[in-house]
């Protein structure tokens, strides 16, 4: 596909990875993030490891989800 254009731009990405996680290691997490700031707005994206968490999630990572889908969209009436 072509570069990423316009408004898909300033598209806000969290990214979230567990430090222990056995089937996608962190070091793949980390080259993921970069290659995602070299096509995006960087300032717009986070990148979120959790201690201990494996292929996974947990409590801390949902409510980082959270407050970023709370923060990036509209409310549903």
């Amino acid at each position: 596909k072509g570069p990423i254009s316009g408004v898909n731009k300033e598209i806000a990405v969290l990214q979230c990875h567990g430090d222990c996680d056995p089937l996608v290691p962190l070091m793949f997490g980390s080259l993921t993030v970069e290659k995602l700031k070299s096509m995006i707005n960087p300032a717009n994206i986070t990148f979120r490891t959790y201690s201990g968490m494996m292929h996974s999630s947990c409590i801390e990572e949902m409510m980082d989800i959270k407050e970023f889908i709370d923060k990036h969209l509209p409310p549903i009436d």
